[in-house]
């Protein structure tokens, strides 16, 4: 019997979590029990919850906007695109891991289960209605994360990256609760549509409102590796093991552009003035620390950390704009680099081996003497991330800066440009290596064929984007129509 007053939620809206978190439970249990033998099933359990999940969000996928439990979780295209992609992501990220821990005997469950519950946070993060759901979610995202960086507790590096991520975590929250704490004693209310609605009456509030949203972008900031909040972000992916790096590096990515619309967007749409000009700064510190600094690192770990805080600056240039397109450019712009991401760091799984991390750029030395194909495949994933046409990269770019310019931002533009020339530098280093150096090992490098398959896959879909980006361009359009 229902109490008087309470109303049962609309379950089906979050079903797709809702079965994510009993799967988890579930691996978790089983992983418990199942014998070092059979470690493999733990791996399977949790893609096949991966692939239940992206079933249930198509299955449910929602033609207008649904709100359910009070208000604090939206479902709405939005999420559910963001949600596809970053399900699909994990999926990829799983498998490349697996590869990497299997021949290495570390093929523990911990890692699949708290890539799990990662994979929860960030789905509820992306259907935040509340401040307080966006916060629960990044908090199961961050202590996950934070957990998976410690893996390897004999590794001296891995220890350290996990404090410094966890203390400046930990600090970013804080301000993120700080700012959100001045937007509730300015309107009274977490709810992300009423916040909204009460900025245009806000009076002599606004200058509060305004106050906590520069903490909020703060926290923000950090979750992205925008400068000067970066710090981590070097230190986590070279400390990290390496399927760790790939994971950060690229579904929480995705999620972090969804926590953008839902906090700056959907929350603090009426100071559009007010962060589009803070994202401005951040856009350029980004581009300009992340491509310098990345010429001068020798680990190719630390080149793609600074080569991520480049990227988050474009995210930034499309979504200052303060437009529908805008925030489509950003949209398109992080999900084709979550896939850029994906393949570079999936090409140092594969060039290791057991005993060896293939994490210094001389280790890339002569690969196409190794294998050719392979060579071409980061070839590929290199000049797309340089921006270089016909590849996606080269559009996602494109896309970001068209919208700045339509904005009267010209100038941010022209930097932006700037610095994409630096950054060809890195990019093509790792090109010049590969084809016009002798390698240091010339022994051929061998792989499976599920990893020969998945790699060319995923590098060829960046080919296959970048000379038809309509389609996904058009699918970003659609769904950030504000």
């Amino acid at each position: 019997m229902t109490p008087v007053g309470f109303a049962v939620p609309d379950m089906l809206p979050a079903s797709a979590e809702i079965f994510l978190l009993c799967m988890a439970c579930v691996v978790l249990l089983v992983d418990v029990w199942l014998p070092d033998r059979y470690r493999r099933l733990t791996y399977q359990l949790s893609q096949a919850s991966l692939a239940g999940a992206v079933l249930l969000v198509l299955v449910t996928f929602p033609e207008a906007r649904i709100t359910t439990f009070d208000g604090t979780f939206v479902a709405d295209q939005l999420a559910s695109v963001l949600k596809t992609f970053l399900l699909v992501v994990s999926g990829f990220g799983f498998f490349y891991s697996r590869v990497h821990l299997e021949p290495r005997g570390q093929m523990r469950g911990e890692y699949f289960v708290l890539g799990l519950f990662a994979v929860l946070g960030m789905m509820v993060l992306v259907s935040a209605g509340n401040f307080l759901t966006l916060y629960l979610g990044l908090e199961l995202l961050s202590l996950s994360l934070y957990a998976m960086v410690a893996l390897d507790r004999d590794s001296r590096l891995g220890c350290e990256a996990a404090m410094k991520y966890f203390v400046l975590g930990a600090l970013a929250s804080g301000m993120l609760l700080y700012g959100i704490s001045m937007i509730y004693g300015s309107t009274g209310s977490l709810d992300l549509a009423t916040i909204s609605a009460s900025i245009a009456t806000a009076g002599p509030m606004r200058l509060t409102m305004v106050l906590g949203l520069v903490f909020v972008v703060v926290g923000v900031a950090f979750k992205l590796g925008a400068v000067p909040f970066h710090m981590w972000v070097p230190d986590v992916y070279e400390g990290a093991p390496t399927p760790v790096t790939l994971f950060i590096a690229t579904a929480p990515k995705i999620a972090a552009f969804g926590m953008l619309m839902r906090a700056l967007v959907d929350g603090l749409g009426g100071l559009v003035a007010d962060w589009s000009q803070m994202l401005v700064v951040l856009a350029v510190l980004s581009m300009a620390a992340g491509n310098v600094i990345a010429i001068a690192q020798t680990n190719i770990k630390r080149m793609l950390a600074y080569s991520t805080i480049a990227h988050m600056g474009f995210v930034f240039v499309g979504m200052a704009s303060g437009t529908s397109a805008g925030y489509a450019a950003s949209m398109f712009y992080v999900l084709t680099y979550a896939l850029m991401a994906l393949g570079g760091f999936a090409m140092v799984i594969w060039l290791g081996r057991a005993g060896m991390e293939a994490d210094r750029l001389e280790d890339f030395k002569g690969v196409n003497e190794r294998n050719p194909w392979f060579a071409f495949m980061m070839l590929i994933l290199m000049l797309s991330m340089a921006g270089v046409p016909p590849f996606v990269g080269f559009w996602a770019k494109w896309s970001v800066l068209r919208e700045a310019v339509a904005a009267d931002m010209t100038w941010l533009a022209v930097a932006a440009v700037l610095f994409s020339v630096v950054g060809l530098f890195y990019y093509l280093r790792i090109v010049r290596l590969m084809y016009f150096e002798a390698p240091t090992d010339a022994t051929p490098v061998a792989s499976l064929v599920a990893m020969r398959v998945v790699v060319s896959t995923n590098a060829l879909a960046i080919l296959a984007l970048g000379i038809y980006p309509g389609a996904l361009l058009r699918l970003c359009e659609a769904v950030t129509r504000y």
